[in-house]
C-alpha cells in the first residue's frame, strides 16, 4: 500500500512508486518513504510506504538537491567550466557563487530561462553505481578536485553517481525522477552572487518571496572570505589538517579570529556609547558564552558591565499561552512579563535601585523572593535571550542607548562545492551533545523536539535578525572534527522505527566524511565550543 495525504492506494504487480503516483494523479509526490528511509519513485513498489512531498522536510531536501543538479546542468551549458558553489540559506533560497564569474542581471536572466527549458524537457535523473576509483577519475578529469578529494576519504568501494543532461555528479541523497518535478523556482541577484529561490512552503506551486537580508549576506561573505584565507572550504580540507597534524594550530587560529571579532564588537559598543547590549540568536548559537566573553572584552576596555537574565521574568506557567500542541509556548514573547521588563530596564539604566523578581523553576511560578540591584549609570547592561532584537522587549529604552547583536552558528564549511552542510544541522549536533552530557536529555528526545525549536526560531528570532547592529558567526570551522567523537555512535544507534530516524541518518551520512580529531585539549577553556562539550571556565 502507498499512503498519500492520509489516503491509501493499491500497488499492482510490476509497479514502480512512480506508476502508483501517475495512475492516481498524485502529482506532488517527490519520493517514497520505505522503512523510515527515502526511496526514489523510480524503484519497484513493494511493501508499505508513504509519499514524501514538499510539505515534508525530507521531501524539501530531495527537491532542493534535484534543483541544484538542474542548475549545474544549465550553468555548464551557458558557461562551460565555470565552477559553482552552493553556500548558505538566504531569503527564501540558497546563496550560489560562480567561481571566477560575477553574476550580472543578463546572465541570471539567461540562466533562469535555460533552467526552465531543462525542467520542461523532463530529463531523467539516472542513478549509476561506479567503483571508487572510477568516480575519482571522472571528477579529476572534469576539474572537480573538491569531490575527487572528498570521495578519497570514504572507505566504500562503490559510489552512486547521478547522470542528467550529459553531466554526472555525486549527491548524498535521493533525487526526483526527472527535471519536470523541479520546475518551480526563480533566480535573484545578490550583489555578485545568485540566490536560487525555492518553492514557497505554504504554496509550493510558486517560488517563495525573496526577502532582502543584506546584513546576513554580508556576514556570509565575510565568513566565506575567511574560509578562503584559511584554506579550508570543504570537508576534505579539514580532514587533511587532522591527518597531517596541523589541526591544533588551525584551532588556535580559529579561536584567535573569534577573539578578534568579539573585541571589535566591544569597541563598537564603546564608540556608540550604548548602555543596553541585547544578544539574541537561535538555539545552540553559543549566546551564553559569547555574553561572558563580551563582558570580559568590555572590562579590558575599562568598562564595568552587568549581566541580567530574562529567565526571572517568566510568567507563571498557567499564564503562558499554549502552542498548537496544547503545551505552554515558552518561546513566545508573551511568556515573559514584558511590562515589568520595560519598567525595570528604564529604572536600571537611570541608576535606580530595583527589586528584581526571581522565578522558581521547580514550582514553575514566580517566587516571593526578590533581590535588589543598582547599576552605575556608566555601566553597560548585557541581556542575552531569544527576544533581544524584538522592540517590544525594550520599547522603554531609547534606540541610541541600545546595541543589538545577532549571533548564530552559520556553517560555511561544505561537504564539497555542490553539497552543503546546513547551519541547522550543525546547531542540532551542538544541542544534542550538550543536552545529553549536561541536561540528562537523550539525543532521541532532542531529535523529537527539534521541529518545535525550529518553529519558535522561525516565528520569534529570524524575523528580527536584520534589526541587529552587528551579526557574528559563532561557527568554528574545526568543530565537527571534535563533535563527531561525541555524537556519531549515538546517531548510528537510532533505529528505523523512530519517527526521527531520517533526520539522524542525514547527520550520519555527512559525518561519515569527517575524520574525528583527538585535539580537544587544544580548545581554550573560554571557547564557545566548551559550552557544548564541557570544560568551560564560565560554568565552574
Amino acid at each position: 500500500m502507498f499512503k498519500y495525504k492520509d489516503k491509501l492506494y493499491e500497488i499492482q504487480a510490476g509497479d514502480t512508486w512512480q506508476d502508483v503516483c501517475v495512475r492516481n494523479g498524485l502529482e506532488y509526490a517527490l519520493a517514497a518513504c520505505v522503512g523510515g528511509r527515502p526511496q526514489s519513485l523510480t524503484l519497484p513498489a513493494a511493501g508499505e510506504a508513504h509519499a514524501l512531498t514538499y510539505a515534508d522536510e525530507e521531501g524539501r531536501r530531495i527537491y532542493e538537491r534535484s534543483l541544484r543538479f538542474l542548475m549545474l546542468i544549465a550553468v555548464e551549458k551557458l558557461s562551460p567550466g565555470t565552477g559553482v558553489r552552493f553556500e548558505n540559506t538566504l531569503g527564501g533560497g540558497i546563496l550560489v557563487s560562480l567561481k571566477g564569474k560575477d553574476a550580472d542581471d543578463a546572465f541570471i536572466k539567461e540562466l533562469e530561462a535555460e533552467m526552465k527549458r531543462i525542467a520542461k524537457a523532463a530529463l531523467p535523473f539516472k542513478l549509476t553505481v561506479v567503483s571508487k576509483q572510477e568516480a575519482i577519475s571522472y571528477f579529476e578529469a572534469n576539474g572537480r578536485l573538491d569531490t575527487a578529494r572528498l570521495l578519497a576519504w570514504r572507505e566504500k568501494d562503490t559510489f552512486n553517481l547521478y547522470e542528467c543532461g550529459g553531466l554526472k555528479d555525486y549527491f548524498y541523497g535521493e533525487m526526483v525522477p526527472d527535471t519536470s518535478y523541479v520546475g518551480v523556482f526563480s533566480l535573484v541577484r545578490a550583489d555578485r552572487e545568485i540566490v536560487l529561490i525555492l518553492p514557497d512552503l505554504d504554496t509550493p506551486s510558486r517560488p517563495a518571496r525573496f526577502v532582502q537580508m543584506n546584513k546576513l549576506l554580508d556576514t556570509f561573505k565575510e565568513s566565506n572570505e575567511w574560509l578562503r584565507i584559511l584554506g579550508v572550504q570543504n570537508v576534505s580540507d579539514l580532514n587533511e589538517l587532522t591527518m597531517n597534524g596541523n589541526l591544533r594550530e588551525f584551532i588556535r587560529v580559529n579561536e584567535a579570529l573569534m577573539d578578534m571579532k568579539i573585541n571589535r564588537i566591544a569597541e563598537m559598543i564603546i564608540e556608540r556609547g550604548a548602555r543596553l547590549i541585547l544578544i539574541a540568536g537561535p538555539s545552540s548559537s553559543g549566546k551564553t558564552t559569547f555574553c561572558n566573553r563580551l563582558s570580559i572584552a568590555l572590562k579590558v576596555h575599562g568598562q564595568k558591565p552587568v549581566k541580567l537574565s530574562l529567565d526571572d521574568y517568566y510568567l507563571d506557567r498557567d499564564k503562558v499561552p499554549l502552542d498548537e500542541d496544547g503545551k505552554p509556548d515558552l518561546e513566545c514573547i508573551e511568556a515573559l512579563d514584558v511590562d515589568m521588563i520595560n519598567t525595570q530596564l528604564a529604572q536600571i539604566l537611570r541608576g535606580e535601585e530595583v527589586e528584581m523578581p526571581t522565578f522558581d523553576f521547580y514550582t514553575q511560578k514566580r517566587s516571593g523572593k526578590t533581590h535588589k540591584i543598582r547599576v552605575d549609570t556608566s555601566a553597560p547592561v548585557l541581556i542575552e535571550g531569544i527576544h533581544g532584537l524584538n522592540e517590544r522587549l525594550t520599547s522603554s529604552v531609547p534606540a541610541n542607548e541600545k546595541f543589538k547583536i545577532y549571533i548564530s552558528a552559520l556553517m560555511n564549511l561544505n561537504i564539497d562545492d555542490h553539497n552543503r552542510i546546513r547551519t541547522t544541522e550543525a546547531r542540532l549536533i551542538r544541542r544534542m551533545v550538550r543536552d545529553s552530557a549536561f541536561r540528562g536529555t537523550p539525543i532521541e528526545q532532542t531529535l523529537e523536539m527539534w521541529d518545535s525549536v525550529r518553529r519558535g526560531e522561525i516565528r520569534y528570532i529570524f524575523p528580527f535578525q536584520e534589526l541587529a547592529d552587528v551579526m557574528i558567526n559563532s561557527s568554528l570551522v574545526y568543530e565537527l572534527a571534535i563533535m563527531k567523537n561525541y555524537i556519531y555512535d549515538k546517531l548510528c544507534a537510532v533505529t528505523p522505527d523512530k519517527p526521527w530516524y531520517a533526520r539522524a541518518r542525514r547527520l550520519v551520512k555527512f559525518l561519515n566524511y569527517i575524520v574525528p580529531a583527538d585535539a580537544e585539549d587544544e580548545i581554550p577553556l573560554n571557547s564557545l565550543l566548551r559550552e557544548f562539550i564541557g570544560g568551560s571556565c564560565f560554568y565552574r
